[in-house]
């Protein structure tokens, strides 16, 4: 029944609590000659210019490695993830970050085995020690096609694509976590009885709040670490919950019956969005 439920997850700022990419130039001193090129390039495309300043300046995969463990992480994200994972939900990443940071990271707080997938922009380390940061699509061939979404990744595109490999799998239900802009394109290919989990006052709760028509999932927003925990938990439980009364009903004769109440009351209530 558990392996019923896929959590995606986005990672800066929702699974650690600030923007990797911002992180590492910030605390390697580069954070000025960044901010000067960002209005030339995109911001995947520049990422990877970056990388070869640090190269070329004399900074080690060993010096961004150390940077990465540092990352602030809210201590209770590492649990709950644990926890999901324990329950038997499908863990993913779908991040805007790039392989080499996000690998690193979790590599580091021990929750690597946790996720059965990650998507995101190739980082790798070549011949010469120079970190490489590519794009998810080539956007250099061809667009993605969509408007909402950086050129380097449209999140819709890669939700639709894992909503796809798993649909033989039968009935699955979605908990998506995010907080940025670009996690608002996925939270629209979202369904009835999907779960959208935005980061409270950030760019896609703003999103939401303005179009939450869009949405057919049911929404439920988290402050920091301590709510995201609560509240997936509180999901995933519901859902488990609600299956294993429906599977007890079916198992009797229930041509007349009707669900229980209890089933409803068992789900929490979706949190009221500003129109």
């Amino acid at each position: 029944m558990a392996a019923g439920i896929v959590v995606v997850f986005d990672f800066d700022k929702t699974i650690i609590d600030l923007d990797s990419d911002n992180w590492v130039l910030d605390e390697l001193g580069f954070t000025d000659l960044f901010n000067q090129l960002l209005p030339t390039m995109p911001w995947n495309s520049l990422m990877d210019k970056m990388m070869g300043e640090l190269h070329a300046n004399g900074k080690t995969i060993q010096d961004i490695e150390e940077v990465l463990k540092r990352v602030p992480i809210h201590p209770r994200i590492v649990p709950a993830i644990k926890s999901a994972h324990a329950l038997g939900c499908d863990l993913r990443i779908v991040s805007d970050a790039n392989l080499f940071f996000i690998e690193t990271i979790l590599n580091h707080l021990g929750i690597r085995g946790c996720f059965s997938e990650i998507n995101t922009n190739p980082g790798y380390v070549d011949e010469n020690g120079r970190l490489r940061i590519l794009p998810y699509h080539d956007f250099h061939s061809a667009s993605h096609g969509c408007d909402r979404c950086p050129p380097n990744m449209c999140k819709g595109m890669v939700m639709e694509r894992i909503q796809a490999s798993i649909a033989k799998e039968g009935k699955k239900r979605f908990i998506y976590l995010g907080d940025g802009i670009g996690d608002f394109c996925p939270s629209l290919k979202l369904k009835e009885g999907d779960y959208m989990m935005p980061r409270k006052n950030f760019p896609v709760w703003d999103l939401i709040c303005k179009n939450r028509m869009l949405l057919k999932a049911e929404i439920h927003e988290w402050n920091d670490g301590e709510d995201l925990e609560r509240l997936l938990l509180q999901l995933i439980n519901s859902i488990f919950a609600a299956e294993e009364s429906l599977s007890q009903l079916l198992s009797t004769d229930c041509k007349f019956q009707t669900i229980p109440m209890s089933v409803h009351q068992a789900l929490p209530q979706a949190l009221s969005v500003p129109q």
